[in-house]
């Protein structure tokens, strides 16, 4: 009989191990699990660029200092030029969201902490329209926000001037004018461009202007103070995070009403330096400086 009950034995035992293990909960069902909390984002918000090599070197690299000083964010990326994000998609199939976008994909990841870093130079409407953007998801979110752009305080300028001299100090001699060529606005803002000139003129950089594409000083501007100086040699480079289309090409182009060709038609020799601002390491560690003012605000 002992030999009868020991199959039937043996046979229960398993029964009894399968049901155990049948009944263990398992992680992938755990309400613990899917509640975890989603990993904060620092969202850098560029006006953008369709020159995909000025693109990584500048609004590229930016992105990757702010994600080396704050790697508790996810950085994430967003452009204001709606003209920029169809080419983008329609030539190289490369999405790239607004800033709305971006704020209803952050919603609908579950994120509840967002920093908004912009790279652009200075508050002109492009600023005012991010945070108008912004702020109507504010709600939707634990802690949101805002960081300053490029040129927001006295102290920016002043970094700025510093940076841009030091990066150009080749070209710093006599006999030669370095021309920054910066965008322009028909925003109060656009003042910003004859404070930086003065930034630079109080730190004893004589050589240096400054002018704009679609404002004030004015490429005529511009030209007028260089020839002033004496100088007989101008070199070119944009006031600008990138160095897209305007430097490409209503700065550097070789089409008549080009700051080189009319630099040239007056008489001077010229050099055109394709190097966008957010490519400068200077650059990149303020804006990294007004993200962490943003995140500890």
């Amino acid at each position: 009989m002992y030999k009868q009950l020991k199959p039937l034995a043996a046979l229960a035992l398993a029964l009894l191990m399968t049901t155990g293990c049948a009944a263990r909960p398992t992680a992938a069902v755990s309400p613990a699990a899917t509640d975890a909390p989603r990993k904060p984002v620092l969202l850098a918000v560029s006006f953008g660029t369709s020159y995909n090599d000025s693109r990584d070197l500048t609004i590229g690299a930016i992105e990757q200092a702010l994600q080396a000083a704050y790697p508790a964010y996810e950085v994430r990326r967003a452009f204001t030029s709606q003209i920029i994000i169809d080419k983008l998609k329609q030539r190289d199939n490369l999405k790239i969201d607004n800033v709305k976008e971006a704020m209803d994909r952050l919603v609908a990841d579950g994120v509840r902490e967002i920093v908004i870093q912009p790279t652009h130079v200075m508050n002109g409407y492009e600023y005012d329209d991010i945070v108008a953007e912004v702020k109507a998801y504010e709600s939707r979110f634990d802690r949101l926000s805002i960081g300053v752009n490029l040129l927001s305080r006295d102290t920016d300028y002043q970094e700025v001037a510093s940076v841009i001299t030091r990066e150009t100090a080749a070209y710093d001699v006599p006999g030669t004018a370095v021309v920054f060529m910066g965008h322009g606005t028909e925003a109060p803002s656009n003042a910003t461009y004859a404070r930086l000139q003065q930034s630079l003129a109080e730190a004893g950089h004589s050589r240096y202007f400054i002018g704009t594409v679609e404002a004030t000083p004015s490429l005529a501007d511009v030209l007028a103070q260089v020839k002033a100086s004496g100088a007989t040699k101008v070199v070119l480079q944009p006031l600008m995070i990138v160095a897209g289309d305007h430097a490409n090409n209503d700065m550097a182009g070789e089409e008549d009403g080009s700051w080189k060709k009319e630099f040239e038609k007056a008489g001077f020799a010229v050099e055109v330096v394709l190097k966008g601002m957010g490519q400068m390491k200077g650059i990149q560690d303020l804006i990294v400086r007004h993200a962490g003012e943003a995140i500890s605000h």
